[in-house]
């Protein structure tokens, strides 16, 4: 299984061009062709308004591609996918099921993905790439940041509306639900069975509780909580990226490879963020950068993705032994994260919030035109994100903050449009629905998965895996019985069933074991 999660986690590097006009494929309303970078998969499009409320003006092309299952006399529908984001490719997902579903249910199902809205592409939400890279770090610490900060995204907002164009306004989740209802309608199937992970949660969970006689099946992993407020998103994230620094820390005293064996890891990461503060902490990869306190607090992060602590543990030793700045000489500030970038989950987290060059003056950036639609995070001044800020840090003493929720919450401020798909709960499942969330997941917390399990009443079973990064299935031969025999023979696990954890290996990929 490490080949299969060291593959997905790779999938948005690839790229599938628009396919040409074919002969019509099983949909009424596709047109298939064999997809660009793997011609056993297809690929087409499926038409949308740009507007849903008023569906007689533009639309947009929003791109699909599909792996018909490996044994049609088998075969019990479509598994529609969705990697998340803001920003993930499905339609990378479909192409390389391969790599990441198993045998099984590839055999059974055929895999869909699709690129949502505002998404690579389907007429990818683009802003001048200066502009992006101009980003402020996240941490505030001033009533002049704050205000900064507040300018920046008004400018940044109104440079991606003019390059974007009107699909800029309508990229939040609700309409994406919208047209993954158009798109089971295109295949021509009276019901889907959905996988989604980290942020695609949210679609599938929006999805069933507008159309719950379209769902034969729904897997939701790592959970996404749509119903929490600014504050509980802060605290509530912030504890999870705690137990992940926790969890490592933990790790380092029984393992013999930590590079950081024997040593008071709170203390020296205390030493390196007083350095970060005072601009006296060198990148040990690339010397001539500054690391900040905001990209200290990513590379943790980052490297509890897989979990890579065997990667991160290195880092910090480094990094504890490198010289401060000579004096004088001009240091550039270092974009985080600053440690060798791992292979990452394409769903919510760093890569999906790092900005794609698509040409010499663009960048595909979705993801705070889609987060600042689906979420209100509201924050009454600098004095206000000062206190919400002090909260976090009283649940997070190593982190102070998780880096996602941060830069999400942040990321919005002064947002100048409204939330389209602000925060509430969801409907009881009508269907029975299986959640499956990480224990020790650093991005979508597992009280989180508590909480949705709980909204969706008694027909919603949570999978606890005991482990630890951010996806859960894949992980281990446990993980891919339960999702595989709910999705092909809809049983759902007993209740209070969990997966024991897999040990990362040095390479940061847990393997397939129980």
């Amino acid at each position: 299984m490490r080949r299969v999660r060291a593959t997905i986690l790779v999938l948005t590097l690839l790229a599938v061009a628009a396919p040409p006009a074919a002969a019509a494929g099983r949909g009424p309303g596709i047109v298939w062709s064999p997809c660009a970078q793997d011609a056993t998969a297809r690929c087409g499009t499926v038409s949308v308004p740009i507007d849903w409320a008023d569906p007689y003006t533009a639309r947009v092309g929003v791109a699909v591609a599909e792996r018909p299952a490996t044994d049609p006399s088998r075969r019990i529908g479509v598994l529609i996918v969705n990697p998340g984001g803001p920003g993930a490719s499905g339609v990378d997902l479909a192409v390389g099921a391969a790599s990441f579903f198993t045998p099984e249910l590839r055999a059974r199902f055929d895999i869909v993905g699709f690129d949502p809205r505002g998404v690579r592409r389907s007429h990818p939400v683009v802003c001048t790439k200066t502009l992006v890279d101009r980003a402020p770090k996240p941490l505030i610490s001033s009533a002049a940041g704050y205000d900064a900060v507040v300018a920046y995204n008004r400018a940044l907002a109104a440079d991606c509306r003019r390059r974007t164009g009107p699909l800029f306004d309508h990229v939040d989740t609700l309409s994406v639900v919208r047209d993954m209802e158009a798109l089971r309608a295109a295949l021509g199937e009276e019901k889907i069975n959905f996988y989604g992970a980290s942020y695609g949660t949210l679609l599938g969970a929006q999805y069933a509780d507008r159309y719950p006689a379209r769902v034969r099946a729904l897997v939701l992993d790592s959970v996404m909580d749509h119903s929490a407020s600014v504050d509980d998103f802060l605290t509530t994230e912030s504890a999870a990226a705690q137990d992940a620094f926790d969890e490592f820390v933990a790790w380092c005293a029984r393992d013999t490879q930590c590079a950081l064996r024997g040593r008071d890891i709170r203390a020296l990461w205390a030493g390196l963020l007083a350095r970060a503060e005072a601009g006296t902490l060198r990148d040990p990869y690339h010397p001539d950068r500054v690391v900040t306190p905001s990209d200290l607090l990513a590379v943790a992060f980052s490297s509890f993705y897989q979990p890579q602590w065997y990667a991160l543990a290195f880092y910090l030793k480094e990094a504890s032994a490198s010289p401060a700045p000579t004096a004088g000489r001009a240091h550039r500030a270092a974009r985080a994260p600053v440690a060798p970038a791992p292979p990452r989950w394409a769903g919510l987290g760093p890569a999906s919030v790092a900005p794609r060059r698509v040409a010499a003056d663009q960048a595909e950036y979705p993801f705070p035109a889609v987060f600042c639609a689906d979420w209100a995070l509201s924050v009454d001044g600098y004095a206000g994100l000062a206190a919400k800020l002090a909260a976090a840090r009283g649940r997070a003493p190593q982190m102070l903050v998780s880096p996602l929720a941060l830069s999400a919450t942040v990321g919005c401020l002064g947002w100048p449009s409204a939330p389209a798909n602000p925060q509430g709960s969801l409907r009881p499942a009508s269907t029975p629905v299986l959640l499956v969330n990480a224990r020790h997941d650093p991005a979508t917390a597992y009280a989180w998965a508590q909480r949705v399990a709980g909204q969706l009443g008694p027909r919603a079973r949570l999978l606890e895996y005991l482990g630890w990064g951010h996806v859960a299935y894949g992980r281990s031969a446990c993980l891919n019985r339960f999702v595989d025999a709910y999705l092909i023979d809809g049983r759902t696990p007993a209740a209070g069933s969990e997966c024991p954890a897999v040990p990362p290996s040095p390479f940061g990929v847990g393997g397939s074991g129980p």
